[in-house]
């Protein structure tokens, strides 16, 4: 287990049952007799499918519980994996096998479909971009842009077409996989908008148990999705200006200019003191506007003891150990 200026970096536990281990960019997946998974948000940040040099303080918790909010707020929309959160970075929930697609949503020409648009392209994952449209307008509807989910390496864009021929889903999984997005996103909007939010873009992961489809994963958190401010969005459109955005899309700016963009040959730029806490800040504020909660930020000179401890208390009081 290791620590690095009070951020959750990694971690190796061996929890009773364990059947299995995964660490991704961001977050560390436990198996428990391949029927629960134990999932840790790490402070690690990642852009470009690149995991930065340092992590952020207090963004694991940011995403565990952003996540763990919506998650709650649409089990009316498609069950979801969720069962409990015992700790600030931990959520626990039933074992899913993974859709490996990546279900994008876009309402608004931005990120990375603006950086296609303004390339030329007119179509992404095979739908049709109006011409004449500036950065950060909305889409007369929104698109779904999927991508697929890569084990290792990039994710990449696919078209429902190339989904259904290579049978990533069948047809019937698939427009269902359509319906609950664009419920999930309709119910995030109305979410955001009751903040003084728009919700720009985001994307859903799903899984199967038992035959049935679940939401799995994060939900609109920072890290999956792009918020705008509602307040002096037209304004600022009509005049051309850069919209006011929560989300980490000021991490991927700031790479950008410090000419990063994880393409070979290209050396990822040092993060100093005062951009790690503008991050941190960042992130804890998009969670406090998004959820209406006020953060509370884990206070414990051991949270890795802590965690382990407030994981195997839940297992026990559950008998799953």
């Amino acid at each position: 287990m290791s620590r690095y200026q009070n951020c959750i970096v990694e971690t190796n536990y061996n929890f009773p049952h364990q059947t299995a281990f995964y660490r991704g960019k961001v977050r560390e997946i436990y198996t428990i007799r391949q029927e629960w998974l134990i999932s840790i948000a790490s402070d690690r940040i990642s852009a470009f499918d690149y995991i930065l040099p340092r992590p952020i303080p207090y963004k694991g918790q940011v995403l565990n519980q952003t996540a763990a909010h919506f998650l709650n707020a649409t089990r009316h929309i498609v069950p979801n994996w969720l069962v409990a959160t015992p700790d600030p970075n931990v959520s626990i929930g039933f074992h899913c096998e993974p859709i490996r697609l990546e279900m994008v949503i876009r309402g608004f020409l931005s990120g990375h479909a603006w950086r296609l648009y303004q390339s030329g392209q007119r179509v992404i994952c095979g739908e049709k971009m109006p011409d004449g449209m500036r950065e950060n307008d909305r889409f007369p509807e929104p698109i779904i842009t999927p991508a697929t989910k890569a084990v290792a390496g990039h994710d990449e864009d696919i078209s429902k077409a190339e989904i259904l021929a290579k049978n990533i889903v069948t047809a019937d999984e698939y427009e269902a996989l359509e319906t609950y997005t664009k419920a999930l996103f309709e119910c995030g909007t109305a979410m955001a908008a009751e903040r003084g939010l728009i919700l720009v873009d985001t994307k859903y992961e799903f899984g199967k148990r038992g035959g049935e489809i679940y939401l799995i994963d994060e939900i609109h958190t920072p890290d999956s999705s792009r918020y705008f401010y509602l307040d002096g969005y037209e304004a600022r459109q009509a005049q051309g200006l850069t919209q006011q955005q929560l989300s980490k899309e000021f991490v991927r700016e700031w790479l950008m200019t410090n000419h990063f963009q994880g393409k070979e040959g290209q050396i990822m730029p040092l993060m100093g003191d005062n951009f790690v806490k503008t991050v941190s800040e960042r992130y804890i504020s998009l969670y406090e506007q998004v959820t209406g909660c006020k953060f509370e930020k884990r206070d414990s000179s051991n949270s890795l003891m802590e965690l382990e401890q407030h994981v195997l208390a839940w297992l026990e009081t559950a008998r799953i150990i």
